[in-house]
């Protein structure tokens, strides 16, 4: 049942890992609750939260090799997704048009929904050389998702594309949902070959589905053939003074 809901390289650096006690254990110095996320990744969950980046006044990235906005290609990619998953899950598209959703509220919104997972898509932009999808995760719950998700993405790139990989860092759509949740950058639109591959739609829907794919074994198998869990962090939720998303 699908539902839309409208408001009025491989792991990242050591240094992300933090390793001070005070961030492997939680306010009363003990190891982290189950609902900060330190628990295996989900299975057998039933609804799929889409968050298509960015929104009416945030545009996100824009491309100066085809003009495409981010806002735009987000909104496209969650309707293919939704349309992939249809028959699977229950499936929530955050916004459904162009709307501006403060990050916040979409957090608040994910967290009305249990034995669910929230996916939040993107695409990148930085030095023209940099191209490749990569994965954003901060909790233990969600490692099992990005990596599946990672994977899904790099096997529905070129092959000439690099496989950036996952990162985990906390942002406000990885630490702040009460759900296992992951964010996906597609690919660089600051990329000159790269951002003309995303600004074709039947590429799109080949990413929509290599996702849509990673979301049913995860469903399916869980954690299985993902890898050994990262270890437990605790840190106070991301905020807006934090570094940008």
């Amino acid at each position: 049942m699908a539902t839309l809901f409208r408001i009025a390289p491989l792991l990242a650096a050591p240094f992300l890992l933090l390793s001070c006690a005070s961030s492997s254990r939680g306010p009363s110095g003990g190891l982290p609750r189950d609902e900060w996320g330190h628990r295996a990744g989900p299975e057998g969950f039933q609804t799929v939260i889409i968050d298509a980046g960015h929104g009416g006044k945030d545009l996100g990235a824009v491309s100066r090799h085809t003009g495409q906005r981010e806002k735009d290609l987000t909104l496209d990619l969650a309707k293919k997704l939704q349309s992939e998953l249809r028959g699977s899950f229950r499936t929530v598209l955050l916004r459904g048009d162009d709307t501006f959703v403060d990050l916040d509220d979409r957090v608040d919104f994910a967290n009305r929904y249990g034995n669910a997972v929230l996916v939040s898509l993107h695409f990148n932009s930085g030095p023209s050389h940099i191209r490749g999808p990569e994965t954003y995760y901060w909790r233990v719950d969600s490692h099992g998702l990005a990596v599946r998700c990672q994977r899904a993405m790099a096997s529905a790139s070129p092959a000439e594309s690099a496989n950036r990989g996952l990162v985990r860092r906390r942002l406000r759509l990885t630490r702040n949902p009460d759900i296992p949740c992951v964010l996906l950058e597609g690919g660089y639109l600051s990329h000159s070959s790269e951002s003309r591959l995303i600004a074709d739609s039947s590429y799109r829907r080949t990413l929509a589905r290599a996702i849509a794919g990673a979301i049913r074994d995860q469903a399916k198998h869980g954690d299985a053939g993902t890898g050994p869990l990262p270890t437990p962090l605790w840190e106070p939720p991301s905020r807006p003074t934090d570094a940008p998303e």
